[in-house]
């Protein structure tokens, strides 16, 4: 049995200026430290350096993948089957579904650092969610790994 990689896969990583924002904030916490000593001064540059990191590796660690007949986005696990039809968001329409546009009862995979979105219309008739609001760097391979997938189902 040979293992495969998913159709499609995607890590919604942190920009790379976080993770200078890390640095800085653990550089803040130093000069804070700063009337204590040489000890706490250092303390603070790595454990806030490191505190920084670990927030802004936790908020960019979560993915998206099509598995089998599934789409796996964050903690949600949607049958391919329950999917409708998918609407690639470029920036300027993605910001309006993310504001004016949004529906309350939507599923928002939102990154506001990622500035394109697939939209993906919910059909099961038992679930009240009527769109999956997806951020993700490559719209268009996300909606064409949906649509095999759910044309394999």
């Amino acid at each position: 049995m040979q293992l495969s990689a998913p159709p499609y896969e995607e890590r919604l990583t942190a920009p790379r200026s976080w993770w200078l924002m890390c640095l800085l904030t653990g550089v803040a916490l130093a000069l804070i430290l700063l009337p204590f000593g040489t000890l706490p001064l250092l303390g603070g540059l790595v454990g806030g350096t490191a505190a920084a990191a670990v927030v802004a590796s936790s908020y960019g660690s979560l993915r998206i993948r099509v598995v089998g007949d599934s789409l796996i986005a964050g903690e949600a696990k949607v049958p391919v089957s329950a999917l409708g039809d998918s609407e690639i968001l470029d920036a300027e329409e993605a910001r309006a579904w993310r504001t004016y546009k949004a529906n309350t009862r939507a599923f928002m995979l939102l990154r506001a650092y990622i500035p394109t979105a697939l939209k993906v219309e919910v059909t099961d008739p038992q679930d009240p969610t009527p769109y999956l609001y997806l951020s993700t760097r490559e719209p268009e391979k996300l909606a064409a790994a949906i649509k095999a997938a759910r044309a394999r189902g």
